[in-house]
């Protein structure tokens, strides 16, 4: 389908094929302490699935399609959570600086991501083209169901 782009398709359905893409090309470099890490403060153990790393890769990704340029700052606000406080009421924690920044300079190497004039990444037309593509080919297994 001509024209097809990733806001035409599913967030989630988007995550995991492009997650999946990243996988299979093994291109991307995955530091060694991602079977250990937490990705916040506000987490008590490490990410069950073992393909965190790439499902975050891919969400960041298309974070930074959407908009023009995003920095590490507000990547951590988006994927935090809620901290447990007990008794009191919960509040907002922003997620690990160190796995967002690693995760973008993961996705620089690849040629998806670049360095914005003011700060921030923005996407390349490479990864504007890679995640297209993924988005045409989610499009098309959609319509051959």
């Amino acid at each position: 389908m001509p024209g097809t782009t990733v806001r035409d398709v599913p967030a989630s359905k988007f995550i995991e094929a492009y997650a999946a893409f990243l996988k299979r090309s093994g291109k991307l470099e995955v530091p060694t302490w991602v079977d250990t890490v937490k990705t916040g403060t506000a987490k008590e153990l490490a990410p069950y699935n073992p393909d965190w790393y790439y499902v975050r890769a891919a969400a960041i990704a298309r974070h930074i399609y959407l908009r023009k340029s995003v920095g590490v700052g507000a990547l951590k606000k988006l994927h935090g959570t809620a901290i447990n406080r007990g008794n009191r009421p919960s509040h907002h924690r922003d997620c690990s600086g160190s796995v967002q920044r690693k995760v973008v300079q993961s996705l620089e190497k690849l040629g998806v991501l670049e360095i914005s004039d003011n700060g921030g990444r923005r996407i390349t037309e490479q990864g504007q083209r890679d995640l297209d593509r993924i988005a045409t080919s989610l499009v098309q297994d959609e319509d051959d169901e």
